[in-house]
């Protein structure tokens, strides 16, 4: 997973006004709020908040519809982020709260915002059984376990023909070895590769540079949230950018086809 840290103003600003914000809690907190299907508040589902587009997709995938997000997708540098007076509106009507272990700010903001949502920690984590794992742990809590079911079926199907299309662009047949960021090795799984080592997420240092390319990747799986540019100069690999967060349609589908597809392009140059 690649870590995100946001900043966070000081609680005696943010909850200046509050009641007022309270008051306004229908608002969403950004333009990546998600609201589809007929499971949404409307119909009794529950109203989550989520601190970046990933948890949100795995609720939204848990079958909560209706989802907003706090650093929105647009974001270039979410540390630079600063969560806005909205947000605690947001925060002030949700059912559930979710965040990553490595987002302090989210209980800081629930804090500000007077909530009595339900703080919910959320695995990271792309690799096919771990989410599938944390979905269905979301549906249950949410009472969506359904929604949660289906949706856990149709990744399963689409994985697998994602894994086989990128089976059949291994040069020569071979399976590929590859060098994966610590948060992108999800990627060398969903790929059939040989996982011949990791970097991340601190810099590369000259010697794990020369003991990677000693290895002789034909592929680098670089994080494109945690890029620190060009990882094994001179040593012949083909460098692919992996995302982990989806974008504002919180399709987490869509995250596993664009680095599938990234794959493929940098196996039929590599």
């Amino acid at each position: 997973m690649a870590h995100v840290r946001v900043s966070f103003l000081s609680a005696v600003a943010l909850t200046a006004g509050l009641s007022l914000l309270t008051a306004c809690s229908g608002g969403g907190s950004t333009d990546d709020s998600a609201h589809a299907g007929a499971d949404g508040k409307k119909n009794g589902g529950p109203v989550v908040v989520a601190t970046t587009t990933w948890e949100a997709a795995f609720a939204h995938a848990a079958g909560a519809q209706d989802v907003k997000v706090i650093v929105p997708s647009t974001a270039q540098h979410a540390p630079d982020y600063e969560p806005k007076p909205s947000d605690l509106a947001a925060v002030a009507g949700a059912d559930y709260v979710l965040y990553a272990s490595f987002e302090p700010f989210a209980g800081k903001i629930k804090e500000a915002a007077g909530s009595k949502a339900e703080l919910v920690e959320v695995n990271l984590d792309n690799t096919a059984d771990k989410a599938t794992a944390q979905v269905a742990s979301l549906g249950r809590k949410f009472g969506t376990e359904k929604a949660a079911a289906a949706w856990t079926k149709s990744f399963r199907t689409e994985y697998g023909k994602l894994s086989a299309e990128v089976k059949k662009a291994w040069p020569g047949g071979r399976r590929p070895a590859v060098v994966a960021q610590t948060f992108s090795t999800w990627a060398a799984q969903l790929a059939g590769a040989n996982l011949v080592g990791t970097y991340g997420p601190d810099p590369v240092s000259p010697g794990q540079v020369s003991e990677l390319s000693a290895k002789k990747p034909s592929l680098i799986l670089d994080n494109v949230h945690m890029s620190t540019g060009t990882v094994l100069p001179d040593s012949g690999a083909r460098q692919v950018e992996i995302a982990n967060y989806p974008g504002k349609d919180l399709d987490l589908l869509k995250v596993y086809r664009e680095a599938a597809s990234a794959i493929e392009r940098g196996l039929s140059t590599s």
